[in-house]
């Protein structure tokens, strides 16, 4: 769980109408921006239509039943009806952004957005984010943000326009009853004030506790045969259990707290339409009023009480959109990794750290410090120390997770910052302890290397990777899906597949991070060919914790507590009465322990 949901939101001032719509239009971007402000006018003008057409009732009536004239009734309600079906036609027209899927592309643009977005923020910073999380941002807050936007709207300015337009149609055959419904709208104001900071208030609690029930759900799933294999699956059901309560508890708080304002704010725009009626009668009965007039009054009266008392409750869907543009505004405005300029390449793939210094946020001691290596081109340089000493911190760097505070990470004399991300990419290649592969097909998973490549030259990359005799053994061969983060597979099959992906890229610098540590000694060997022809000819890091595996490394770099503290061959490194000589005789000594009898 997150401490975020324990955290009250901070008091915000209500956002206008206007600057909800300006947010909206931002969202749906520049192309689409323009149609979605025609389709919010034609919605306005269609409410207006249908108040017009509702306040041509009282001159129908009258032509109906005071002076009975049919020429006159018949042009009445010819008039009604032309506004009511131009109000109908404008309203169809207006909802056409959604209908012929301009809206749904607008949404998919948006999530495009996004996804950029995170592909260019600092994996420092999306750490403290869990995926489901992220999920619940990327398909339920754009959701809420743009498809419904349109029908939430057309129910306000319903609620809206609409009895306001109607007033001001009676107010011309009739200006007192004209005037009574028009004040009912001050009354509206105060209370939507009222309400509205609560609103803002419990939506954005609840819409966090969405996202921390979908992330809790993501992580259950995800590790539910860990938790199976650990006993363990009763108690973190218990957890998810306690975080739907919690939600169901935020909701029923937020339904006893609503009900009662909401019931008064309704109480008083249906006190205020009979005050109106009351008005009417006592009207009719001094004489001053026809009747017809007054039942006139009575069907709009009835037609707009719904939209009027449940406006306040329309507001609160509008409070779910601002809450879901906050919360994508907030990632959108997250700063990317600084690109620095001039851009370059580098011609060459030799690596330096130059004076690095690096601490992860919100952490009191340092991950890399003064750090200083030079990594020649073509080289095979081996990071070894014990656990979290900053092998795997050093590799980041080089990956451009994240830059150092001091000192710079280079490639061929080249600061990383000054390379574009997407060619930065594409001069590394990384083959993990633990692999990620995609519920996808063999072929798409290794395609993932170089997406352009064809299918020969995947099934060479495969071959090279020793991933062939697997292959063939799987129900549908090369179209066979891997399942979720390739549970088909066992650990060194899925290890080949990532070499296999690492080829097809080709990069000039390679990464290993202790590929076959977790592997059988047949594993491991299969493994270990694939890695033969992976690495030749390229810059290549292995961080290494068997030692016996890189005795053979151009230099190897020994790294205690974020500092480099030896560097050189095995051989010399051995010799010398220092931390590599110590580590290499604790794993000698573990060679020989045995389970005792």
């Amino acid at each position: 769980m997150t401490t975020e949901t324990n955290t009250p939101p901070r008091k915000q001032s209500a956002t206008s109408f206007l600057t909800t719509f300006r947010q909206l239009a931002q969202s749906v971007g520049p192309e689409a921006a323009p149609g979605l402000r025609r389709s919010l006018a034609g919605l306005i003008l269609a409410a207006a239509l249908q108040g017009f057409g509702l306040a041509v009732i009282a001159p129908l009536f009258t032509a109906a039943i005071v002076n009975p004239d049919i020429g006159h009734a018949l042009y009445w309600f010819g008039l009604m009806a032309a506004l009511m079906a131009a109000a109908s036609a404008l309203r169809w027209f207006a909802q056409g952004f959604d209908f012929d899927g301009r809206m749904v592309r607008a949404t998919w643009r948006l999530r495009g957005q996004l996804g950029a977005k995170l592909r260019e923020i600092p994996l420092e910073q999306l750490q403290n984010k869990r995926a489901g999380e992220l999920n619940s941002m990327v398909l339920g807050n754009v959701d809420e943000n743009l498809l419904y936007a349109l029908t939430v709207l057309n129910l306000l300015f319903t609620a809206i326009v609409t009895p306001f337009c109607a007033a001001l149609g009676i107010a011309l055959f009739d200006w007192r009853m004209g005037l009574l419904l028009l004040l009912i709208f001050p009354t509206i104001v105060p209370l939507y004030r009222w309400r509205r900071p609560a609103l803002g208030r419990g939506k954005r609690i609840l819409g966090q506790a969405h996202q921390d029930a979908s992330a809790d759900v993501l992580e259950y799933t995800q590790g539910l045969a860990i938790l199976r294999a650990a006993g363990r699956a009763g108690e973190k059901a218990e957890r998810l259990s306690q975080t739907f309560h919690k939600l169901e508890a935020i909701q029923a708080f937020g339904h006893r707290k609503g009900a009662k304002p909401n019931i008064i704010v309704a109480s008083i725009v249906e006190l205020g339409l009979v005050i109106v009626l009351g008005i009417g009668v006592w009207l009719v009965v001094s004489g001053s009023l026809h009747p017809a007039t007054l039942a006139a009054i009575f069907v709009i009266v009835v037609r707009l009480s719904e939209p009027l008392s449940t406006f306040i409750l329309y507001t609160a869907m509008l409070e779910v959109m601002e809450a879901a543009l906050e919360r994508i505004g907030a990632l959108m405005a997250t700063k990317p990794l600084q690109q620095s300029h001039p851009m370059q390449m580098p011609s060459e793939f030799s690596i330096q750290f130059d004076n690095v210094d690096f601490a992860y946020a919100q952490s009191d001691t340092t991950a890399i410090s003064n750090f200083n290596a030079d990594l020649p081109e073509h080289s095979l340089t081996a990071l070894v120390g014990p656990s979290g000493c900053g092998k795997t911190t050093l590799t980041r760097l080089l990956l451009r997770h994240f830059d150092p505070q001091q000192g710079s990470v280079k490639i061929g004399g080249v600061d990383l910052r000054n390379i574009p991300a997407d060619q930065l990419n594409s001069l590394l290649s990384v083959v993990f302890q633990d692999v990620y592969l995609l519920n996808d097909s063999v072929l798409a998973n290794i395609r993932m290397g170089r997406p352009e490549a064809s299918d020969e030259e995947v099934r060479a990359a495969a071959r090279a990777a020793q991933c062939l005799d697997f292959i063939e053994r799987l129900p549908d061969g090369w179209q066979t899906p891997l399942g979720e983060i390739g549970g088909r597979l066992s650990g060194g099959e899925r290890q080949r597949i990532s070499i296999a992906r690492a080829l097809l890229k080709d990069a000039p610098i390679i990464i290993l991070d202790e590929p076959t540590a977790a592997l059988d000694t047949e594993s491991e060997l299969a493994v270990q060919r694939a890695l033969d022809a992976l690495i030749a000819s390229k810059t290549v890091i292995v961080i290494a914790h068997r030692l016996s595996t890189i005795v053979g490394a151009d230099q190897i770099l020994v790294i205690e507590d974020g500092s480099l503290v030896q560097s050189g061959k095995h051989t010399d490194l051995h010799a010398e009465t220092g931390r590599y000589a110590r580590m290499w005789a604790a794993q000698g000594a573990v060679k020989k322990w045995s389970v005792a009898q």
